[in-house]
């Protein structure tokens, strides 16, 4: 995939010293910013490589390595899908995304930590109640968090991989034999997830002495209908464990959506799913538009992704024990060849030539100064 003419990190070089003045946001997300402005830039040090054949030289600086930037999740992703496409369980997977009305991004915003912490929370002990009213066993997810929208809204939902298996209360394994092409009802996922989670928000609130403020919005979105999409199982797990890869390592927007960027504002693409999925662009001015990325920086140290029942790491041996599978192969890869053999790509080949290779001759360090922009700004605000 060829590089992309505009990149996030070009648009916190332009916006983001106005941001910080306007929004005055907390020093973590001050720092990923700082962080994925730097990625791949001098400031962060590199290498100078010499190719073996044609004597062709090239500087590389280092990434960022933020799991919020653009550039840095490719070879994650690749990898972490590997990893459990061997993990994979010889039963048949379900897709399930839980989504929570949009009248609830107020209440994310007071406490987004606590929010999707409960948000997960709430989504597992549904899956887990369902598993043994309908089937009698202790089933598993793997659940990914997003938390934007295409025009980088505000929109929290969990993707959630459901095996068609679980641990019975024999302590055996029982596969899950499905002729519909759901795994639960769906019409009674939504009301169980409704009625779990707004009973923790409102005793969450309770505990802050808020209750009394969002009592109407909680009662409002009580009456309403929620929505938990469902999807028939995928052909083998390799091909769902394929598919949540896509959704495992995304970012809020990647940098071949955007557009264009300028002193008004910067133009990107979104898929309108109200009009058949068509892309169209759409701009914002560059303050709304960091302000819009900012909402999707995760708490610090908060984990995305998740792994429940006999999918989690206590049960995984287990349950591998339990249910035929198919022989494990010892990988003695190491990590860069793996990302060779999973991209396609081998940055140790000359670019030039295509034969040779390149040698690390200098090892550049990084660049201590000038102090960051944005930090100071945020210091001296402060």
């Amino acid at each position: 995939m060829h590089r992309p003419q505009f990149e996030v990190a070009q648009i916190i070089d332009r916006f983001g010293q106005q941001f910080v003045e306007q929004y005055q946001p907390n020093s973590f997300m001050v720092r990923t910013l700082d962080a994925l402005q730097k990625c791949r830039t001098s400031a962060l040090g590199g290498h100078k490589d010499f190719c073996d054949v044609c004597g062709e030289q090239r500087i590389s600086y280092n990434s960022c390595g933020n799991r919020h930037c653009p550039k840095c999740q490719g070879a994650r992703q690749a990898l972490w899908v590997e990893d459990r496409m061997n993990d994979a369980l010889d039963v048949k997977y379900f897709h399930i995304v839980f989504t929570v009305p949009e009248e609830l991004n107020q209440i994310c915003l007071l406490d987004s930590n606590l929010f999707y912490k409960s948000l997960f929370e709430c989504v597992w002990s549904v899956l887990l109640q369902f598993g043994y009213t309908h089937y009698c066993v202790e089933s598993g997810a793997i659940c990914v968090l997003h938390t934007w929208g295409q025009n980088l809204s505000l929109h929290p939902h969990i993707h959630c991989i459901v095996p068609s298996a679980g641990l019975a209360l024999a302590g055996n394994m029982k596969r899950i034999t499905k002729k519909d092409k759901y795994l639960y009802p769906v019409l009674m996922l939504s009301p169980a997830f409704r009625s779990i989670l707004l009973r923790k928000l409102k005793l969450q609130l309770r505990q802050s002495n808020q209750l009394q403020k969002y009592q109407s919005l909680l009662d409002y979105v009580w009456e309403k209908s929620w929505v938990v999409h469902c999807e028939p199982p995928f052909g083998n797990p390799q091909q769902i464990v394929k598919y949540l890869g896509q959704y495992s390592h995304r970012v809020a927007i990647s940098n071949h959506r955007i557009k264009n960027i300028d002193d008004s504002g910067v133009t990107f693409f979104y898929k309108d799913y109200r009009d058949n999925s068509r892309i169209k662009p759409t701009k914002l001015s560059g303050v709304e538009f960091l302000r819009r990325f900012c909402m999707h920086i995760l708490p610090k140290r908060f984990v995305k992704i998740r792994y429940y029942g006999i999918l989690s790491s206590k049960q995984k041996d287990r349950v591998k024990s339990l249910l035929i599978k198919k022989p494990e192969t010892k990988v003695t890869e190491t990590r860069q060849e793996r990302i060779v053999r999973l991209t396609g790509f081998n940055s140790r080949i000359c670019p030039v030539c295509k034969t040779g290779f390149m040698h690390t001759i200098e090892l550049l360090p990084k660049i201590r100064a000038p102090t960051n922009v944005l930090y100071a700004t945020k210091t001296l605000s402060c």
